[in-house]
């Protein structure tokens, strides 16, 4: 079966102040590097998937607001529980910042274990672990 999604095209006012954070997630969640130029890098998922992260050519005054009209945050997958904590204590040290660190690791609801994290653009991620919770009896 091949993956729901073909690529993801991200683009941003700063490619070299985001290319380190975002090689990082996505290398320690499993990504390989793929093809770099000028203005831009790619990373592919084992399923295929790939993620373009590219300069934009029309940089403007105003950052990155996930809250407008647009991309409001990306979502992926982790391996697992273990995974999730190893992100969570490294993700500063990158370059990104814990959201909703008073809920975590359920602040999408009890059933759901995630970690959310935004980057110094504003561009947000959302890391999903496999549920710990058992089913009911």
């Amino acid at each position: 079966m091949r993956a729901a999604l073909h690529h993801i095209e991200l683009w941003t006012a700063d490619l070299a102040g985001a290319e380190a954070g975002w090689r990082w997630l996505l290398t320690t969640l499993g990504w390989s590097a793929g093809d770099t130029w000028a203005q831009g890098r790619t990373w592919t998922h084992p399923d295929g998937t790939y993620l373009v992260l590219e300069q934009s050519p029309d940089v403007r005054d105003a950052p990155h607001d996930r809250l407008r009209a647009g991309l409001n945050h990306l979502a992926v997958n982790c391996a697992s529980i273990v995974a999730l904590e190893l992100l969570r204590a490294q993700a500063s040290a990158h370059g990104w910042q814990e959201l909703f660190t008073d809920r975590y690791p359920h602040a999408g609801g009890a059933a759901h274990t995630a970690l959310f994290l935004e980057n110094s653009q504003g561009f947000e991620v959302e890391i999903v672990a496999p549920s710990q919770r058992t089913a009911p009896r």
